[in-house]
């Protein structure tokens, strides 16, 4: 018989969001007179804009027409995208080059592929809370995570301690869960404290888009030493609402370079294109071509239409934990909003009472992490209408 990955056995049995879908379902099942509003996937309810779905009308057409037809593309992603990303980049003072840019199906995939390319006796340092996903693939590839506690005591914005070593380090900012984010001041120590331990940043600015303060970097490449330590990986499931559609990019700068134990050099760049022309067949050229329109300026001006709405979503939700006297994080320069419990419940008990209660999902912090055991995320990713219902239902139990 075949000898099986058995760090699977390491592993919850079910996927977090799995877990919710499995309860609402059944609460549905039992109360199908109740309406239920969901705000907790972070999966975006507005349309996607005018710009860009004009332009993959214009990428179905082109696979009509033999003189137009595209089969196979490059792996890596068009040249028209990948230069369409690096002037998205330009336009927020951030210099990279397109052979640094690799298009691919969503930062959640490439935050969990990107493993291929370490060897399992690294040392990796995730936050707790964290998204799911960081955990859950090194848990399946048998490597030994260190947890750095980001709590209500340092604002969930964990810094490092340079007495502990690291050779992988995850951040997401700004944080799902928690809406937190870093400024320039706090990620360059987090730069200093990576070249300092020869250590890589695998940086996810996936909610990059939702940045309106002037101090928080949109890109981890705003930092000086930067590109020696990090890779950055975007998606455009909320910048452009791709989240059914499907695109998303990572950076790999070209000086990520280091010594192997055979002595040779290298480089993750290469690497990296190694790994995706031999495991990735590439994105469809029909979501390429919508995805270069939304890195347009007129693109991204109806991208952030919508990010408005989500925000004052955000807003929303944050006025009405805030009447109730409810501590929260985020909702400013995120789409989500972490609060405490209320009445000092557990985050699932929580979920289930106010499922029960008021017929609104949200996410229990302790799927995240143990110190989201207290903590609860709401999305502002929900129509205006249920965002405000959901609110009220929420204040008429406290």
């Amino acid at each position: 018989m075949p000898h099986l990955n058995e760090n699977y056995l390491n592993l919850k049995e079910s996927y977090l969001f799995s877990e919710i879908s499995h309860r609402v379902n059944a609460y549905i099942a039992a109360n199908p007179d109740k309406k239920v509003i969901r705000l907790g996937i972070g999966d975006v309810t507005l349309p996607i804009g005018s710009e860009v779905i004009a332009e993959l009308h214009e990428g179905v057409n082109a696979l009509a027409n033999a003189g137009t037809f595209k089969g196979y593309g490059p792996e890596q992603g068009y040249d028209f995208l990948r230069n369409a990303i690096v002037n998205y980049y330009e336009r927020n003072n951030v210099s990279i080059d397109s052979d640094e840019v690799f298009v691919s199906d969503g930062a959640k995939s490439d935050t969990g592929n990107i493993t291929d390319l370490f060897a399992k006796d690294n040392t990796i340092l995730i936050p707790d809370p964290v998204y799911p996903v960081y955990v859950d693939t090194n848990i399946m590839d048998g490597r030994n995570i260190t947890y750095i506690d980001a709590n209500e005591g340092n604002g969930f914005l964990p810094m490092p301690d340079f007495n502990l070593h690291a050779d992988i380090i995850y951040i997401c900012s700004p944080n799902n869960p928690t809406g937190a984010a870093y400024n320039k001041e706090q990620l360059k120590t987090w730069i200093n404290y990576a070249l300092e331990n020869n250590a890589i940043i695998l940086y996810d600015s996936a909610y990059e888009c939702f940045i309106t303060d002037d101090d928080l970097p949109r890109s981890i490449y705003a930092i000086e030493g930067s590109k020696n330590c990090a890779i950055e990986f975007c998606s455009l499931s909320k910048t452009a609402g791709f989240t059914g559609t499907r695109c998303g990019y990572t950076i790999v700068p070209k000086s990520l370079k280091f010594t192997a134990s055979t002595g040779d050099t290298l480089s993750l760049n290469a690497m990296w294109n190694r790994r995706q022309t031999t495991k990735f067949n590439g994105v469809s050229y029909i979501v390429q071509k919508g995805a270069a329109a939304a890195f347009s300026v007129e693109g991204m001006a109806q991208c952030k239409k919508n990010i408005e709405y989500y925000q004052e979503n955000a807003r929303i939700i944050s006025k009405g934990l805030a009447q109730k006297n409810i501590c929260y994080f985020g909702g400013i320069n995120s789409p989500y909003v972490w609060f405490k419990c209320p009445n000092n419940m557990d985050s699932w008990d929580f979920f289930d009472y106010l499922l029960t209660n008021a017929q609104v999902v949200g996410t229990p912090g302790a799927g995240f992490g143990k110190n989201g055991q207290k903590f609860f995320r709401l999305t502002s990713f929900g129509n205006r209408e249920n965002t405000i219902e959901a609110m009220a239902r929420i204040a008429n139990l406290f």
